[in-house]
């Protein structure tokens, strides 16, 4: 598949680029892109939520009332779970979340999400492009010469630049990531994706 490069003021160079059909013309499939998304939603979670049991309550072990006589339930703690400060049935325990994905299911995931972002016009490869210092104007007109301005996207660079991740920092829908360091969430989470043209060859390397 070949794609034209554009510039930052949303214009063709004259240059394309030919996209291998191993890694951007698959048949997507949908089941291990969710479970790409599933492994990664719940790796960010810390499990570190704790609540106290009836064991675990500071209070006095004294016997409320006596057993019998008094019309009502009986009850042997203050500590109990069915009074208000008392402990909490079944609750939550530290806990690890984290899921495991095969290598080649993950590999297969990110080429699923190239694939289909291709196929339906949502990758856009423009050159390769920085600032001296974080400027979110310039920035925000890059996106509204490509026709992105209001839309989620997803700018793939050949390697961190913080001035960039700074720039768009502050936009909301405008993301930044590596050539080799980004994700099916990321990609999922953006309705179009922006690679710069010198990150085609990370990405390549990448899957190779």
């Amino acid at each position: 598949m070949k794609l034209d490069v554009l510039n930052i003021e949303g214009q063709k160079t004259g240059k394309s680029v030919d996209l291998p059909d191993n890694i951007f013309g698959i048949e997507p499939n949908e089941h291990v892109v969710y479970l790409a998304v599933k492994a990664y939603l719940a790796n960010q979670r810390q499990g570190t939520h704790k609540s106290k049991e009836r064991g675990e309550i500071t209070g006095s072990t004294k016997k409320l009332k006596r057993q019998k006589g008094t019309g009502t339930a009986r009850a042997g703690s203050i500590k109990s779970p069915v009074f208000r400060g008392g402990g909490r049935i079944f609750g939550p325990r530290p806990r690890n979340y984290r899921q495991k994905l095969n290598k080649k299911v993950k590999t297969l995931a990110r080429k699923s999400v190239l694939s289909d972002r291709a196929a339906s016009g949502n990758l856009i490869v423009v050159e390769d492009f920085s600032f001296d210092a974080p400027k979110t104007k310039a920035y925000l007109n890059i996106l509204a010469n490509l026709g992105l301005k209001d839309k989620k996207t997803l700018l793939v660079t050949p390697d961190y630049d913080s001035t960039l991740y700074l720039s768009g920092r502050n936009i909301p829908g405008a993301e930044t990531t590596s050539a080799s360091n980004f994700n099916v969430y990321e990609m999922m989470n953006a309705n179009t994706l922006i690679i710069a043209e010198s990150s085609l060859e990370k990405i390549k390397e990448t899957f190779a």
